[in-house]
């Protein structure tokens, strides 16, 4: 699963000990005179717009496998087009501040550097000057774990954004896999930034493609299922109560497979009591009286 991931940058201090770390990625040992520093804000374990958080393990992958990483413009993928790396990541907790899931803030921080050169003047003078503040990331992770039940999200009921027994559900990003690249972007960041998920195919993924597609199938099914479920619930509610109708088809929306079966069988016995099956025979022994307007066939 690839992630990209709004993000922000800030200008940073050459000490003598960042010299040295940088020094470690270029060729040549560079002087604090020829390059330039800077932090950004790589991602963090804040709910996004679109109900995603990152684990605080996974942040922690994260940084490892950033080092060392290249900073681009726009996340296109020309050698021409680099600009600058990370040569040290650190984890940074705000005790005094909380995520909306009530755990302490945490984000991923990474030092990059750049040379001072003429054509990287510009882009200089933009990050000094906030104009190149805004960044995003490029990563692989491997699951996406619904917050709920614990399993991977597409394989439970659970929908991100709807809450449950009053907690919001969201997807948390578990197992990093690979960072590809940061980069400078036009779009300003915001707290809650939005991601943009896509599968990237590979070798294992071609493996798994047929694995991958039977569990569509039954994910498929699943959903009508439950569809089907929700229609004979809300069908038998009319039977035993439509005054009751309005506000059971909000509540059905939100309930699980579990809580669904429960009510239909309830409703079914009721609608039984208030409308008990009738024969037009009597009983053996029995005689009943008619006159025949009673039947029509």
């Amino acid at each position: 699963m690839k992630i990209v991931k709004d993000s922000s940058a800030a200008k940073a201090q050459c000490t003598p000990d960042e010299l040295k770390a940088l020094n470690a990625f270029a060729k040549a040992q560079l002087k604090e005179e020829e390059v330039y520093t800077f932090s950004v804000l790589l991602c963090d374990n804040e709910v996004d717009r679109d109900n995603e958080r990152f684990s605080v393990p996974t942040l922690r992958e994260l940084g490892e496998l950033f080092v060392g990483a290249t900073g681009i413009c726009d996340h296109d993928w020309r050698s021409e087009n680099q600009v600058a790396r990370i040569y040290r990541t650190e984890l940074v907790t705000e005790k005094d501040r909380t995520t909306s899931c009530g755990e302490p803030y945490v984000y991923l921080k990474g030092y990059a550097y750049m040379l001072r050169t003429e054509a990287n003047a510009e882009l200089i003078a933009q990050i000094d000057g906030g104009i190149k503040r805004e960044t995003s990331i490029g990563c692989s992770v491997a699951k996406s774990i619904c917050s709920i039940c614990g399993a991977e999200m597409g394989q439970c009921t659970h929908v991100k954004g709807e809450s449950y027994g009053g907690k919001m559900c969201c997807a948390v990003l578990t197992g990093a896999v690979d960072a590809y690249e940061w980069s400078f972007v036009a779009v300003p960041a915001q707290r809650s930034a939005g991601v943009i998920k896509n599968f990237v195919e590979s070798d294992a993924g071609k493996r798994y493609a047929a694995e991958y597609s039977e569990l569509e199938k039954s994910a498929q099914l699943g959903k009508k299922y439950m569809s089907e479920l929700k229609m004979e619930v809300l069908r038998l509610c009319l039977v035993c109560n439509e005054e009751l109708y309005p506000a059971m088809e909000k509540s059905v929306e939100h309930m699980q497979e579990p809580e669904l079966r429960q009510m239909k069988e309830a409703l079914t016995q009721q609608s039984q009591k208030l409308y008990p099956p009738l024969t037009q025979l009597p009983g053996r022994g029995e005689v009943t009286r008619f006159s025949g307007d009673e039947y029509i066939i």
